[in-house]
This record gives structure tokens, C-alpha cells and sequence, in this order.
């Protein structure tokens, strides 16, 4: 039984929200971040570097860094550029990219459901990372950037949703990166108490993006109901903010590997090794997409190849060793290139999301790589089957659309 509860958003003005509302933090490259800052005034990445042209700087991940990003999200709540609801509602947010429509309800996960496995995880932590960011939301006290969880389609959720989508929206603008962002309010109290319900229907979910926030948040949750000798369970640490996507609305892009050499080896010695393991077959094609499992492309000297493992070195009882990422590394990476650790090895790199095709291949021919190998996505069923037997997924397995904006709703919980 999952608990999902409805919150008081801290949101931008609707005249400003299309300036506020930005791209995660981390996807920005250092000069297309500096022209943000400089032209646009109004957008979250203020809060989230505070001393932008400041003479004195603080150091990055230490709590007088993390007072500096509190001071300015209070800065732009006293200026009116963002403003706190009366009451609390659920969300409906729609992001169309590419065409393709993703619709999910932006509320409140339980920090219990993370302990009591309701919430179901397919990637590994970094505990230092970790306890940063516990330590920067225990500072801040909010989130900005919800989780992005997923679950089995629900029908009442579904007709609820499909309904109140037809109403006026209020938000709906679109980014320079041509995604259109459309939100609605869900604050009729019998829809809310619907979405309660249905979701208590529901046995499990799953964390699409979001391991670090969704751990960090469950440690500090965890640390100040030990420090308060009057906790209840309602008090607001007892939660973190995420969106709730079902199955069927999500969209899962490979991660492909591109690799800096060959180590000693030559092309042909490197063709022939790998037909121990694969049947290599010379594709002719300007450009190879695997069609399926268990196909893998192999980008090199410009020429494309399709690689598929020999039956008999495929484990299909073992639900992450017959990953196409698995194989890949057990099979070529780490026996005949060198590369065991995919976290640290200088010579691997990755590149996922719905351009990684494009990109990986670019990379190869300006020298960058020396080759790539393009994976078919992992499927839904794979990560849940991976999910609920409580084992990882090997880094960079997958690449979740959409990508959620910060500041477009915060949660604090003070």
C-alpha cells in the first residue's frame, strides 16, 4: 500500500513561471549556465548558485554555501516571484517532447515506504553523495526537483487524470528545448481523497530518477524523527516531493559506452576476439539500430556492426547478467579491453537519453572515441523484475524521459 500525499506547493507566479521554472542544474555546461544567470533574472539557478558575480564565495557542500541558497529562495519569495498555495493539493503535470506526451500527479512520497521497500529502488547510492545532500536539505528544508517514481497503470487514477486534463490549465508554456509544460491544480477535496485511495491500492512503486534525492531524503527523514521526542508522523520531514508517472506514460532511452582505445590491440584483432563471445556480423548500414534484446551495436572505423552474444554465454535465469549492459561488460569490456570498474575507468564514457545514438556516432568521428557500442533500452519489465528482487542495475543502464523541471513546484518541510 503506497502513501501519497497532497502538499502546499511553493510554485512561481503564473506571469513568471516559464522564467523560473529551469533544467536540472547539473545539465548545464559551464558557459550555457553564466549566459542564464546573466539574461534571465528570474530563474531558479539564482537560488541554486547564490553568489553569482559575488566578490566573496563560499565553499560548494558546506552549510555556509547551503544558508546562502536558504537566503535566496526566501529572496525570491519576498519579492513575489514565488508564492506558497493556501492549501494543499495534488499537481498534474504534462510534458510533451518529441510528440510523445508524459502525464503524471506531482505529490508526496512516505520516507516509511522507502524503509518498508513500498518504494523500490534499481540503483546503487553513493553514501558520501548521500550525506550531502541530507545535510544540504536539512539546511534548505525543501525540495525542488521531485522524484520521478512510476507504478502499474491505475484506472481510476487514469480517467481522474483524463478528466481534470481537459480543464484550463494553470500553467502551460513551452522551453527553448521545444517541450511543451502544461499544469493543472488538483484541489477538490474529492479528487484528492481519490488519489489517496487509489494509491493505497497500489503495492508497489518504483524510483525512475531520483536514487540520491529519494536516500538522502529518507536518511535525514529518518535522523529527525530520532531527534524529536514529540515526532507523530505527520510533521513534514516524514516526506519528499516526487511525481508519479504511470507505466505506461514513461519513456526508457538506452545508455550507450563509447570507449578511448583499443589498448594495444589493432581493429581486425579486436573483430576477431570478440567472435568468441558474439556472432559480429557487418551491417552495411549507414546507421544500426538494435531492433531488440540482445542486439548491440558496435560503431568502428566508421563502420556499423551488430553484435549478439552467444546463447550459451547468456545467464537468462539472472535478471542483471542477462542485461545487454551486463553482457557488454562481462563479455568484451572487462576480458578484452581491460575496463572492470564502469564508475572509474578514464577510458569509458557514456551517452544516453533520445539524441545518444546521434552523439555516440558524432564522437567516434571527430576522434573523441574510438568506438561506440549502442544498447536497445532496458524495458519496463526489466527494471521492475530487477526492482522487486532488491538487486541494482550496473551504472549508466538507463536514461528516464521526461526530465522534470526545478522550481517549478517546491516542497517545504518546515
Amino acid at each position: 500500500m503506497a502513501t501519497v500525499r497532497p502538499f502546499k506547493a511553493i510554485r512561481p507566479v503564473r506571469d513568471k513561471v516559464h522564467l523560473v521554472a529551469s533544467r536540472s542544474y547539473i545539465t548545464y555546461k559551464h558557459e550555457d549556465l553564466k549566459r542564464k544567470l546573466d539574461e534571465n533574472p528570474y530563474t531558479f539557478l539564482h537560488i541554486l548558485n547564490p553568489e553569482y558575480k559575488s566578490l566573496e564565495r563560499t565553499k560548494p557542500n558546506t552549510k555556509a554555501r547551503f544558508e546562502k541558497i536558504k537566503e535566496k529562495f526566501s529572496d525570491f519569495l519576498i519579492d513575489g516571484h514565488l508564492k506558497e498555495d493556501e492549501k494543499q493539493n495534488f499537481y498534474l503535470y504534462r510534458q510533451i517532447k518529441d510528440g510523445h506526451p508524459s502525464l503524471g500527479i506531482i505529490g508526496c512520497a512516505s520516507v516509511e515506504d522507502y524503509y518498508n521497500k513500498t518504494i523500490k529502488i534499481h540503483e546503487a547510492t553513493i553514501s558520501r553523495r548521500e550525506e550531502i545532500f541530507k545535510e544540504y536539505l536539512k539546511t534548505v528544508e525543501i525540495n525542488a526537483e521531485p522524484v520521478c517514481f512510476t507504478y502499474p497503470n491505475q484506472p481510476e487514477i487514469d480517467q481522474l487524470c483524463s478528466k481534470i486534463s481537459q480543464e484550463t490549465p494553470e500553467y502551460d508554456f513551452s522551453t527553448t528545448n521545444k517541450v511543451r509544460h502544461t499544469f493543472w491544480l488538483i484541489d477538490k477535496e474529492a479528487d484528492i481523497k481519490a488519489i489517496e485511495k487509489a494509491f493505497e491500492k497500489v503495492s508497489s512503486i518504483y524510483i525512475a530518477d531520483g536514487h540520491h534525492r529519494s536516500a538522502s531524503s529518507a536518511l535525514l527523514g529518518r535522523e529527525l524523527k530520532e531527534a524529536n521526542k514529540n515526532h507523530t508522523g505527520d510533521e513534514g520531514y516524514n516526506y519528499f516531493m516526487g511525481i508519479f508517472i504511470p507505466e505506461n506514460e514513461l519513456k526508457i532511452f538506452e545508455f550507450n559506452r563509447l570507449v578511448s582505445d583499443l589498448g594495444d590491440l589493432s581493429s581486425a584483432d579486436f573483430l576477431e576476439r570478440i567472435r568468441d563471445n558474439f556472432e559480429v556480423i557487418n551491417t552495411e548500414q549507414e546507421v544500426f539500430v538494435p531492433r531488440k534484446v540482445h542486439e548491440i551495436g558496435l560503431y568502428l572505423d566508421k563502420r556499423w556492426y551488430c553484435l549478439i552474444p552467444r546463447e550459451e554465454k547468456i545467464d537468462t535465469t539472472d535478471p542483471i547478467s542477462s542485461l545487454d549492459v551486463s553482457i557488454l561488460s562481462d563479455l568484451l569490456l572487462e576480458p578484452i579491453l581491460g575496463i572492470d570498474d564502469l564508475r572509474t575507468d578514464p577510458r569509458i564514457s557514456f551517452c544516453g537519453g533520445p539524441t545518444a545514438l546521434k552523439e555516440s556516432k558524432k564522437l567516434v568521428d571527430s576522434g573523441k572515441a574510438r568506438l561506440a557500442f549502442v544498447h536497445y533500452p532496458v524495458s519496463m519489465q526489466q527494471l521492475k523484475t530487477i526492482a522487486d528482487n532488491d538487486l541494482i542495475m550496473p551504472p549508466k543502464s538507463t536514461w528516464i524521459e521526461p526530465k522534470l523541471r526545478s522550481g517549478l513546484t517546491v516542497y517545504s518541510f518546515k
